[in-house]
């Protein structure tokens, strides 16, 4: 009896450690890796040069992936002709002066302090030579500096958890397509294309795949629907739920307009293993060309059931 006992929990903590992947090292070796499975994309007749902030500070949760994910953005930036990108960690890079030097904004798993879930007032409230009054209204006014970036035309890319950097604004909700409610444990998800034929979807030759990853649960402006949905998961194939759901599709990607601007999310990926998945690199070098506007493609919001 108490062999079978060690052998159950055994068995047990394998299984849940094997949901949970180690972080690997960020050498020449995974970079020459990740940079052999992306191909070369040619510029665009007449396309001009593009600018592109890879966004990469945290001041809540620190996702391991951070440097590995800003790697592979760098990588597929290179791999676009006429596309040049700045990975940053500094806010004033949201002084208006400063965003409209850019194409596009990538928001890399730019998770913020629970308390507030504003990243912008985590790094201002720390500058001593501010009042908390001022450093809420500079954090107001950077949040507002980039809804109206977008809304003029800029390119937005957010990231796995660089959807909770303003969690708690309902703005920011509006502009990214929802807010991150939860996720269970890391867990195999299996991920489906909407619409096979969206050429935003071409990457993946009509199939769905398989991966590691946090299943990411989203409320607020989720259920607008006001996006066009890329992938998906079934919420039936989960473990660990915190509650039943009653709509079983949930949406794990989508783009969207947001005024003249385009918004492309990805809650792939946690794991930086993901990224050996020659399809998911396209997927995200077409989503940055879709944000920074090269990429014309059906983003008609789907709007409510």
């Amino acid at each position: 009896m108490r062999e079978s006992l060690f052998v159950l929990m055994f068995l047990f903590s394998f299984v849940l450690s094997a949901q949970n992947l180690k972080p690997i090292e960020l050498n020449e070796d995974w970079l020459n890796k990740i940079s052999d499975l992306v191909p070369e994309t040619a510029k665009e007749p007449g396309s001009a040069e593009k600018q592109i902030l890879i966004f990469s500070l945290h001041t809540g949760y620190e996702h391991w992936t951070i440097p590995h994910t800003a790697a592979v953005m760098e990588i597929l930036v290179d791999k676009i002709e006429s596309y040049n990108s700045v990975t940053s960690f500094d806010i004033q890079e949201f002084q208006m002066e400063n965003l409209k030097k850019y194409d596009a904004v990538i928001l890399n798993n730019n998770c913020s302090k629970r308390d507030k879930r504003n990243l912008f007032w985590d790094v201002l409230s720390q500058n001593k030579s501010l009042s908390k009054e001022q450093a809420e209204k500079q954090a107001n006014a950077m949040e507002n500096n980039l809804l109206e970036y977008v809304r003029s035309g800029g390119g937005l890319i957010v990231l796995h958890g660089g959807i909770t950097m303003q969690n708690k604004s309902d703005a920011f909700s509006e502009l990214v397509g929802g807010s991150f409610d939860y996720h269970p444990k890391q867990q195999n998800i299996k991920v489906e294309l909407v619409d096979a034929d969206h050429p935003l979807l071409s990457a993946f030759e009509g199939k769905g795949f398989e991966h590691i990853d946090e299943p990411y649960f989203f409320n607020n402006a989720y259920f607008d629907y006001d996006f066009r949905p890329l992938l998906y998961m079934d919420a039936n194939s989960l473990t660990d739920l915190r509650e039943p759901v009653e709509d079983n599709i949930k949406y794990i990607s989508w783009i969207k307009r947001y005024g003249n601007g385009r918004v492309f999310y990805s809650s792939l990926s946690h794991n930086a293993q993901s990224y050996d998945n020659s399809g998911l690199l396209k997927f995200l070098s077409d989503g940055m060309r879709y944000a920074a506007g090269e990429l014309a493609c059906d983003d008609a919001p789907m709007g409510k059931p």
